[in-house]
């Protein structure tokens, strides 16, 4: 087989390899519990299905201009402006199927040979292979669990070089649920200005802060609005992760080339699923505030089972629908590392969680708390008995 070295770098998502074993294992009758993919269980709401399925039957099923409707362009503009403080033009944002793809188009974008992108860990799995597969390096700096996985300012200027291009911001993060403060986002700002560092701010659980509001640092000041990528979707917020859908807002010239890339790979952004996304920007919040809530009561649950088990430290997420639970006292013996505990756990418990390693961080594991109580309370049950087994 004749590969391209580029492809060859890059490794495939274990979240979804993950999910496709847990899956493969209730397709032969197994009752297994899945924390794996982040994905909430509610269902889409009806008002955004309808809009689609009305742009369905109005015919709405040809090409749209690459960047999106011009109305959910300027829809998402408006939301920028009101909700996150942050006034970009309808011509500053690009719809894309996914934030997934617009971060890619992003990384397509700025990066050449060799250019170098920050990235905290521990990260969502598809940044640095999205960075490989777009020729540039991957520089990971190291986030503390005793200060709850939060970036801080220090950390980011220490991993500076000559050839940095980018940091990526992922505030809420997955898999941590840590929220950067304001204070610390100011002096991150302020580095990236002083160094001509791209900011590439992933929001896409902004809906899911469970103490503070979420702040967008490109809502700080201008000059660091115009260092900004803006990164958001539908996905986590309206629970609509199959429709893929999301955004990028940026400076225009960005748009314009990112709008190049879009047009030459997927034309566009799925036309009916637009007008799901157009119906989602008028509810004004109400449907993820009634998931946080709920997310909410099981994070609190999650947490206190977790730190009743011995041997487990779990910090509290304070933003997201993940824990990031320590499990190292139990990698010893037959379980040599983080991938061998979610194996067993997989085998023994029949519970699918993601190893930390996948994430960047080993001896650690994520548990997606994005299903229902019920499951949750079994699952924990069944943790707690397997590794009464250790």
């Amino acid at each position: 087989m004749n590969f391209s070295d580029r492809v060859l770098r890059v490794k495939p998502s274990q979240t979804l390899a993950i999910t496709a074993k847990a899956a493969e294992m209730r397709k032969q009758g197994i009752d297994v519990i899945g924390f794996g993919a982040g994905e909430p269980d509610f269902d889409t709401p009806d008002f955004v299905k309808e809009a689609a399925i009305k742009a369905l039957k109005e015919g709405k099923t040809k090409y749209t201009p690459a960047a999106g409707i011009p109305e959910l362009r300027e829809g998402i503009a408006k939301r920028l402006k009101e909700k996150n403080g942050i006034d970009y033009s309808p011509s500053e944002v690009i719809v894309t199927p996914g934030a997934k793809m617009g971060l890619y188009e992003i990384f397509a974008v700025i990066l050449n040979p060799g250019d170098e992108v920050i990235i905290p860990a521990p990260y969502w799995v598809s940044y640095t292979e999205q960075v490989k597969l777009c020729d540039g390096k991957p520089v990971i700096v190291e986030m503390s669990e005793e200060n709850g996985f939060v970036l801080t300012a220090e950390t980011v200027k220490s991993a500076i070089t000559p050839k940095t291009k980018a940091l990526v911001l992922n505030t809420p993060s997955n898999p941590t649920g840590a929220v950067v403060p304001k204070g610390e986002l100011e002096k991150i700002a302020q580095i990236c200005l002083e160094h001509n560092i791209l900011i590439i701010s992933d929001e896409c659980y902004e809906e899911f802060c469970y103490d503070e509001p979420h702040i967008s640092i490109a809502s700080l000041s201008k000059e660091v609005r115009n260092i900004t990528f803006t990164v958001n979707a539908f996905s986590k917020a309206y629970s609509m992760t199959g429709w893929r859908l999301g955004w990028v807002a940026a400076p225009e010239e960005y748009i314009k080339k990112i709008s190049v890339i879009q047009s030459q790979t997927i034309s566009n952004p799925t036309s009916f699923a637009q007008y799901g996304g157009l119906a989602a920007l008028e509810d004004g919040g109400k449907f993820p505030q009634m998931m946080k809530e709920e997310f909410r009561k099981r994070r609190d649950f999650v947490v206190k089972e977790f730190l009743s088990i011995e041997g487990i430290t779990c910090p509290e997420p304070k933003g997201a629908f993940y824990v990031f639970p320590n499990v190292s006292a139990y990698i010893k013996g037959k379980i040599k590392n983080d991938i061998d505990f979610t194996a067993y756990l997989l085998e023994e418990a029949k519970v699918a969680v993601v190893p930390g390693s996948a994430f960047g961080k080993e001896g650690y594991i994520r548990m997606s708390y994005a299903t229902s109580m019920e499951n949750i309370k079994e699952g924990m049950r069944r943790i707690k008995e397997a590794l009464k087994k250790l």
